[in-house]
């Protein structure tokens, strides 16, 4: 009998949870898709979002000192992953408040960090979101995110120098 894998899991997860839906859709990038990954059916469940607590933890470099996730979609996978781990998380806020601090990271923003997000498309909120890390003096060394939709993230990641790691390829739930 053959065992499936936590990965294989997660995946079938997603599936049935519909988070990958078909038909024509405006993608946050601006770009049209005949296909959409919704992860907060995914990550409301808390069946699939401890495992992808538990597969991103996996993959966590040692010496972190906090997990980031930019508001809205990558928050609950920052909690999560700050439960299984007992590290700490902030969470980015889309642009600066206009009164308090006025910073755009709430919770820790000091020493090494993780980002985490669930969808990676072309890498452009990814990439907003290390910049306001970074300007906040903060020393990210790694991006992890659920779904890797092979549209560019990675590579526009790249010139950063982070460890990249996507727990799934959109390649494998999609044919």
């Amino acid at each position: 009998m053959e065992t499936s894998s936590s990965l294989d899991v997660l995946k079938q997860k997603l599936l049935d949870c519909q988070a990958v839906k078909f038909g024509d859709f405006t993608l946050t990038s601006g770009k049209k898709s005949k296909f959409y990954v919704d992860m907060k059916l995914a990550s409301t469940d808390p069946e699939i979002l401890h495992l992808i607590a538990k597969e991103f933890a996996k993959n966590m470099p040692d010496d972190v000192d906090f997990i980031a996730g930019m508001e809205l979609g990558a928050v609950p996978l920052a909690v999560a992953l700050s439960l299984e781990t007992g590290i700490p998380y902030s969470m980015i806020r889309k642009s600066a408040r206009k009164h308090g601090t006025g910073s755009r990271i709430e919770g820790p923003s000091k020493g090494k960090s993780v980002l985490v997000d669930d969808v990676a498309t072309t890498g452009g909120s990814n990439v907003e979101s290390i910049k306001s890390l970074v300007d906040e003096g903060v020393d990210v060394v790694q991006v992890m995110v659920v779904v890797d939709r092979e549209e560019g993230a990675e590579e526009k990641i790249s010139p950063f120098g982070l460890d990249y790691r996507s727990l799934i390829k959109i390649s494998d739930l999609v044919d």
